[in-house]
């Protein structure tokens, strides 16, 4: 997809990952990538978490109870 991207290693060993690269991989501050080293090469994938905010209207609107809500967190 893009080759020869240039990153800079800075204090601590960080990098910034160019624009294009986590708009295509909709990466975010705070987002957690997998790093494995093999023949010589860093391999950084993306470990999304699905968050609730993800998920708001994808299944449209319905009411919830909110006593179902804590019975199943084994609140009550």
């Amino acid at each position: 997809m893009w080759d020869n991207l240039e990153v800079v290693i800075r204090d601590k060993g960080r990098i910034t990952l160019p624009i294009e690269v986590r708009e295509a991989l909709a990466l975010r501050e705070g987002d957690k990538l997998e790093l494995t080293v093999e023949k010589g090469a860093i391999i950084l994938k993306p470990k999304h978490a699905l968050r609730v905010r993800d998920l708001k209207g994808v299944l449209g609107t319905f009411e919830v109870d909110i006593k179902e809500v804590e019975e199943a967190a084994g609140k009550v």
